[in-house]
């Protein structure tokens, strides 16, 4: 019996792999079937296979009666009309002969069909060193910046930031260590397969496989001699990732996808083998090397494929239905909550409730002004029975000196205003600059266009401070890349942005436009001329080429001998057309109402960084660009959205969101905001050195570098043009301040203090403990608050000290830290 069973063993194993495929694929179809599905759609429908190394990922979608979508790729059976011309391997078309085939997916009982014409079968197609070994390089991970293309290499084998410098690599791979790297005799013996292989001792670890598509093209390459590309070896023009936009609900839990290239011959060929993949948001959705997205949670991610220096992105999004949701219809008070709550509604994830006219009056005022409501605004507000009052106060603060001084301050930091930089004249000039085009609401087109075309004295004309504080073109680059088009281009000045799309070429190009600009003591003591000069190119580093004047996804521009280039880059960066500007104005407006931009960090727009909601995005900033550009007109609109003025406490369906906007974000007061904040509800304020008394500290022209207090909050020193340099995260040494630090003792502590003053006027308890509340909170205490605190001040002998404890106490509580 146990001989037969060893003689029958070879039949089992062979039909053991066939038996599992069919069960699989039956369960697969019952489960769908029970889904109602209706039809299927096979992509691409045609396709066009050049020579016999040629390949092309199929992806095929169910759609369902309910109009939902199912990827069904890895579920179905692919059968060719003629497997002579072309089989299917893994859901891989592959090319047989020369000839014309029509692919059929069968699923059930119903039927999807692509045609596929193969042609060049029998002419042998050289593997092309610029379009598919750096390619294999990259998607091996071997020229990643933490291997061999940091700039110093690893172990003496240095390759170019994933291929951004082909000579380089030819250079490296062909000629030096002694052609030990490149065996053409044996290239199995190659040391660039070798020790990817870990057939060698390698320090990045296993990269390959033998087989797997790089290794293929690797091996090939150098069997073919280390052959170069031959001048009419087309260049790759533009990747596409199918699909771009795919939304599966509950069961669904991968989506197959696939990347096609466009090239400078006409010919589209399939990538998807050599493409590198990554995920926005891995919580959300990992994908698979050869492009398979396989779900991990609910949410939304963005698959980034990237191939040489081209990227697209295929937006992904895993629904679930959560048992008890029921969506809410809140009322929508602008377009921003009609786009907000749709998202919320698809996502289930159910908006907070309206905050109170306690928290919405606190949050306007800091969010607005960067202060606390006085006692008696806070207390006309309350009492008022306007049903439009939320809105009449909006209007109200937004035409305030208040509301410039705050957002002075915003740009001020981002502009890097300090007496460092424009030294201390230049500095308090350019903050009354920016105070008063915030206070008119200059368009902020007009804004920029004055900041990067300032030309002549920085005392006499304080935009100008712009170019005393960006002292090179690079830095001019870098800075206005990051404040007017929200894109962080740094990464292009040695190397080609490894993840997005931007270039040396890009980054030079830019820098052309400021290569120009010249300057000259002025007449006064530390003054400075901004000029224009008649020469100053900029050559790229790596090629050694004089580079034109780069508008981004524009190209290349010849400027009249003799006009100013800055006015025809900020002509563009400022046009209604631009695709940059106006998003990253209104997203960088948005974080710092919401706590977080559409966009998040607020100035790192990049195809791997998606919007959290694109429509809200682009309908904000079209709105944006309608009204002339007024900043007035975002910040008004946001507010008086209901989404803006959402309770931050969370409800089940949206405690694990920080993303969507279905709550207040609760975030820790900036430095600046709390030192006014304690001085207001102490009625002490704070002595700065060289401005007049009791100026608030968002009003400082110029941030003090010996302030303890306001450092340790993270007050920035404005060396940098990123919100990043303000310190927003918690530490030891705040709370430490705050428990026994001098600012809150002795201001608590003033004989001129609101405490003491209390008390010398014959106040109650009651009334000096309601005012502390109303200043600092905005609200009465509570019955228990209050009990506790009248039984506080009965148990002790100091009735003063005890007051002072309960200032102290409202002063550290998290509702008084933090803007909720």
């Amino acid at each position: 019996m146990l001989e037969k069973f060893r003689k029958r063993l070879p039949i089992i194993a062979t039909a053991w792999p066939l038996f599992l495929t069919i069960a699989m694929t039956s369960n697969a179809i019952a489960d769908v079937e029970q889904s109602n599905l209706s039809a299927l759609e096979l992509k691409p429908a045609r396709m066009e296979l050049i020579g016999n190394r040629a390949r092309q990922q199929l992806v095929l979608t169910g759609k369902l009666n309910s109009h939902d979508v199912r990827d069904l790729t890895h579920e179905v059976q692919f059968v060719s009309s003629a497997p002579g011309v072309v089989k299917v391997v893994d859901s891989v078309a592959i090319p047989v002969s020369n000839g014309t085939a029509t692919i059929t997916a069968r699923f059930g009982n119903l039927r999807a069909n692509a045609t596929v014409h193969v042609k060049q079968f029998d002419q042998h197609t050289p593997v092309s060193f610029k379009n598919e070994t750096l390619a294999a390089l990259t998607k091996a991970g071997c020229n990643m910046g933490a291997c061999h293309g940091s700039p110093s290499g690893k172990a003496g084998f240095r390759l170019s930031l994933r291929g951004y410098d082909p000579p380089l690599d030819i250079m490296t791979l062909r000629t030096e260590a002694f052609g030990r790297r490149t065996n053409v005799m044996d290239p199995a013996e190659s040391l660039i397969l070798k020790k990817p292989l870990m057939q060698v001792a390698h320090g990045g670890g296993r990269r390959l496989t033998k087989g797997d598509p790089a290794y293929v093209v690797l091996h090939g390459w150098i069997s073919e001699g280390l052959r170069l590309d031959a001048d009419d070896v087309p260049d790759l023009l533009r990747i596409e990732v199918y699909p771009q936009h795919q939304v599966l609900r509950n069961d669904a839990a991968e989506q197959q996808l696939y990347v096609q290239g466009h090239f400078s011959d006409g010919t589209v060929r399939d990538l998807t083998a050599l493409t590198a993949f990554s995920s926005s948001n891995e919580s959300a959705a990992s994908v698979s090397e050869s492009g398979l997205v396989d779900k991990t949670g609910r949410g939304e991610t963005a698959i980034l494929a990237r191939y040489l220096d081209k990227m697209a992105t295929s937006n992904i999004t895993f629904l679930e239905d959560i048992e008890g949701f029921a969506w809410s219809n809140p009322p929508e008070n602008n377009f921003i909550d009609e786009l907000v709550f749709e998202k919320l509604e698809t996502l289930q994830i159910l908006p907070s409730e309206l905050c109170s006219d306690e928290e919405f009056l606190r949050r306007a005022y800091l969010d607005a002004t960067g202060r606390l409501p006085s006692i008696d605004e806070t207390r006309a507000f309350l009492q008022s029975s306007d049903p439009k009052k939320r809105q009449a106060l909006i209007d109200h603060i937004l035409d305030t000196d208040d509301y410039a001084e705050f957002w002075t301050l915003k740009w001020a930091d981002v502009l890097r205003s300090n007496s460092k930089k424009l030294r201390k004249s230049g500095a308090f000039k350019f903050h009354r600059w920016l105070y008063d085009n915030i206070r008119n609401d200059t368009p902020l087109d007009q804004f920029a266009n004055q900041l990067l075309t300032a030309q002549g004295s920085v005392y006499e004309n304080p935009p100008a401070n712009f170019w005393r504080a960006s002292r090179d073109p690079q830095d001019a680059t870098e800075t206005t890349a990051q404040l007017f088009l929200g894109i962080r281009i740094q990464c292009a000045k040695c190397h080609n942005h490894p993840f997005e799309r931007w270039t040396q070429d890009n980054y030079y190009g830019i820098a052309a436009a400021f290569a120009r600009v010249g300057r000259t003591p002025g007449s006064a003591a530390g003054d400075e001329v901004i000029y224009v000069q008649p020469n100053g190119e900029i050559k790229q580093p790596r090629t050694g080429e004089t580079m034109k004047v780069h508008l981004l996804l524009e190209g290349d521009v010849d400027v009249p001998e003799g006009a100013d280039r800055r006015r025809v880059f900020a002509d563009w960066l400022t046009g209604p057309q631009n695709p940059f500007f106006a998003k990253a104005a209104v997203n960088r407006i948005w974080g710092h109402l919401m706590g977080r931009g559409i966009v998040e960090p607020v100035d790192d727009f990049r195809d791997s960084n998606p919007a959290s909601n694109s429509a809200l995005l682009d309908e904000l900033s079209s709105q944006f660009v309608e009204n002339g550009f007024s900043q007035k007109w975002v910040v008004r609109a946001i507010m008086n959205s209901r989404t803006y003025q959402l309770s931050s406490n969370k409800n089940r369906f949206n405690s694990d969101d920080d993303v969507y906007a279905s709550h207040a974000t609760t975030r820790l007061l900036g430095a600046e905001q709390l030192l006014d904040a304690i001085c207001q509800v102490t009625d002490v304020g704070e002595q700065f050195r060289g401005v007049p008394k009791n100026l608030r500290a968002v009003s400082l022209p110029d941030p003090p570098t010996d302030h303890y207090f306001l450092k340790i909050f993270g007050q920035p020193q404005r060396e940098m043009a990123c919100e990043c340099e303000r310190s927003t995260e918690s530490n030891l040494s705040q709370a430490l301040q705050m428990i026994n630090g001098p600012v809150v003792h002795n201001k608590l502590r003033d004989d001129n203090g609101r405490i003491a003053r209390g008390i010398e006027t014959g106040n109650s308890d009651k009334k000096i403990i309601c005012d502390l509340y109303m200043a600092a909170l905005c609200r009465n205490p509570s019955e228990s608050e209050m009990n506790a605190a009248l039984a506080h001040i009965s148990a002790s002998s100091d009735r003063r000290l005890a007051l002072e404890d309960i200032g102290w106490a409202i002063l550290n509580s998290k509702e008084f830290l933090f803007q909720h």
